[in-house]
């Protein structure tokens, strides 16, 4: 992968996310992914170039034209970037809950007084 600025700035634009949500389910052409988006196909070779080079998607050769999918390397270290945070937040909520759940003595504990 190119880098994750790179890879996150080629997500920023909403006809190109589209285009990669299309990969989801497996690789395809140019044409299957460009059926119904609302730019032509040429439009989606331009935003599928941008995806290649950000480390987003890999294509190879099929006959005369071109399948594409999803790079699970480039995705893979945009989501372990990701986890660095989620592991943070993770631990903060453990650690909070664990203070919260310290057991309380005497009379107060039964809720009287």
């Amino acid at each position: 992968m190119a880098n994750r600025s790179v890879a996150f700035a080629a997500l920023a634009d909403p006809t190109r996310r589209a285009v990669f949500e299309r990969l989801e389910r497996g690789p395809l052409s140019v044409g299957a992914i460009a059926d119904g988006l609302p730019v032509s196909r040429p439009a989606v070779s331009q935003h599928l170039k941008v995806l290649k080079e950000a480390g987003l998607v890999a294509d190879r050769a099929e006959g005369t034209r071109r399948v594409y999918a999803i790079d699970p390397a480039g995705l893979g270290q945009m989501r372990a970037w990701l986890d660095r945070f989620w592991d943070g937040a993770l631990a903060a909520f453990a650690a909070e809950f664990e203070d919260d759940a310290t057991p309380l003595a005497g009379p107060d504990a039964k809720g009287s007084q």
